[in-house]
Parts: structure tokens; sequence; C-alpha cells
């Protein structure tokens, strides 16, 4: 049965506050990205397809992963993330919301900003919440129409996004996904009924060892 199996980017520069400084990976983000390979490879785990976003941090981690014999990378810009800094710019030059310092007032921050990005309520985005909800619909069934297993390089929102349309989720539920995943993290969409289900979520199996789990982060 094929699959896909949805990877998010090595942990990135988490002192940026925009697109431009955020988008590169951490020492740590290229250790979690080598080592996940080094877990892929060890258990033997093929994939007859191989994609990434056009955004660097993708292309450092698909790098990274760096899969014997892996089938030829397929960059396609319908996997990058939603541009969470240039929104939360936007809402603060807008609306005179800050950006949380903390990652404890990021669960309250996302779902509120999700909400007015969905709504309409910040002016001149990037792009709108249905064109991005739209993308990842897009791209992901277009990947699940293929023949064989699929391996896929994203970002923390595009996964959340993408299970929300598996799931059924609400904007809440969607926001409260993404702040979960991990950097490297896998997760699994099969095609069961002729609909894809989720399967896994948030493994890291290469970072369970303890001396490893320190590199378990969010951001």
């Amino acid at each position: 049965m094929s699959y896909i199996t949805l990877v998010r980017h090595g942990q990135a520069n988490t002192n940026a506050r925009d697109e431009v400084s955020y988008d590169a990976l951490s020492a740590l983000g290229q250790q979690q990205a080598s080592w996940l390979g080094d877990h892929l490879r060890q258990n033997g785990t093929h994939y007859e397809r191989v994609y990434c976003g056009t955004l660097t941090r993708h292309r450092q981690t698909a790098a990274g992963i760096a899969l014997k014999d892996q089938a030829e990378i397929i960059e396609d810009d319908r996997l990058n993330e939603m541009e969470f800094f240039t929104l939360a710019n936007l809402l603060n030059t807008q609306q005179d919301v800050a950006i949380p310092q903390e990652r404890e007032e990021f669960v309250t921050y996302l779902p509120m900003l999700m909400q007015k990005w969905r709504a309409g309520e910040i002016d001149t985005p990037p792009e709108t919440y249905q064109d991005f909800e739209a993308r990842t619909a897009s791209i992901i069934a277009e990947i699940g129409q293929g023949r064989g297993s699929a391996l896929v390089v994203t970002s923390g929102g595009f996964i959340a996004m993408a299970l929300r349309g598996v799931l059924g989720l609400e904007t809440e539920g969607f926001s409260r996904l993404a702040l979960a995943i991990m950097n490297s993290s896998m997760h699994q969409l099969h095609h069961v009924g002729g609909s894809l289900m989720m399967t896994q979520f948030n493994a890291v199996p290469h970072l369970e060892h303890p001396d490893r789990q320190h590199a378990q982060t969010h951001l």
C-alpha cells in the first residue's frame, strides 16, 4: 500500500522575527536531519518518491536525510510554509498585537492569529488562509494519487493544514496541532477506503535515545 510520510524540517533560526532570517537550519537542525536519515537507512526504509518545498530549510533537511538510492527530489512551492512572521508583523502593525516572546504565549496567540487570518481581518496578507488551505489540499491530493510511497519534507504549519483536512478540524484544532509538531518529526497518511487517513503523528524515533532527548524541539 502506498503512503505519504510528511517530515517537518529540522530546527531553524529560533531567534528570527522575519521569514528570511528564519529560513536556514541551525546546527541542531542539521543534526536532526542527519539522525533521521540514519534511522531510515538502518530500518531499510525506501521511498519511490521524494518531495520538498523550495525554502532553504526544506532543501537542507532533504539533503541532510540523504537516503541511499533515493529518488530525485521533486521541489514544489505548494509545499512551502504559510508566512507566519509576515502575518504576525502585519497584525502587530495593524492591530498593535505583539509577537510573543515566550513559547507558552503561543498557545493562545497562534489560534487568535489564525482566526483573524481566516476571517480576513489582517489586511494585505501574502496569501489568504483559503489559498493556503487550497494549495495544501491540491499537492497532498496529487502526491496521494501517485504510485509508490512518498517522503515529503515541508513545514509544521503545512503539515497541520494537511492533517486538518484529513481529520476535519476547525481552525482552533489546526492551530493547536501546529504548535505540537516537532522538528524533523514524521507523520504518515495512508489510503484507506479511498480516502487518506492519518496513521502516524509526531514520530521522532531518531530522537528517543536518552542522549538525544534534548533535540526534541518545537522551535
